[in-house]
């Protein structure tokens, strides 16, 4: 009876050193979800395909293509007039938002998943929201190019060159505005260029600068870029 009772016991402890019983310590690969691309309201576009349409507001379709490792999507919409944002959130590659007219956006989209708190963001586009009676339509804001939006520039130049750029649905810029200093609110520094760049703008070290366009189109419509910042080192 010992003997039995010996070889069961053997045969039980085999069973719980069994290779298929150990505890893998193989770390857990999260694949992080990928960007998705945009698909409508196209990039600097005039975008007339409204529904439930009013004076003043219209609804639009907002789509995109599925991104990979992805559960849910974050469209973040920013009424370029206003800077006002607004986000949604969306389970597919689609999503209606009621917006106003006349009016231009920008917007993006973040895929999200739940395995990550890591999330990808599209590409930022621009359209303007068409409304009845609009013969022409004030160019988008300017965006800065270099330097880039609160870039820390590390350098013994004594000049810089501020670039930026901008667009237009009526293809009719014909002028910008700098206004450049070291005040949160710059003064006017240079006016009527029609390159969107300037080059040789005085600079220290150890300051912070600020600057913003003003676009002008031809039928006199103008939009103010908001206030960019970098630093001198």
């Amino acid at each position: 009876m010992r003997k039995v009772l010996f070889i069961i016991y053997i045969c039980c402890l085999q069973y719980s050193c069994s290779p298929d019983d150990t505890v893998s310590n193989d770390p857990v690969v999260i694949i992080n979800p990928s960007i998705a691309n945009l698909i409508f309201p196209y990039q600097n576009s005039l975008c007339n395909e409204g529904s439930n349409l009013t004076p003043t507001t219209s609804t639009v379709l907002f789509e995109w293509s599925a991104s990979i490792n992805t559960n849910s999507y974050t469209l973040v919409l920013k009424n370029l007039l206003t800077g006002a944002i607004t986000t949604r959130q969306a389970q597919g590659t689609e999503i209606s938002v009621v917006i106003e007219r006349a009016t231009p956006f920008e917007w993006y989209v973040i895929s999200n998943s739940v395995l990550t708190t890591t999330t990808a963001k599209s590409a930022t586009w621009k359209f303007y929201n068409a409304s009845d009676g609009v013969q022409s339509y004030a160019p988008f804001p300017a965006e800065a190019v270099s330097p880039e939006m609160a870039e820390v520039i590390e350098t013994t130049a004594t000049e810089i060159t501020l670039d930026w750029s901008s667009s237009d649905i009526d293809n009719d810029i014909v002028s910008y505005d700098l206004y450049f200093g070291t005040d949160t609110i710059p003064a006017i520094y240079s006016s009527g260029l029609t390159e969107s760049m300037l080059n040789n703008v005085a600079i220290n070290t150890n300051t912070i600068y600020y600057w913003k366009i003003i676009t002008k189109d031809s039928k006199g419509n103008t939009s103010d870029s908001g206030v960019f910042q970098f630093r001198i080192k």
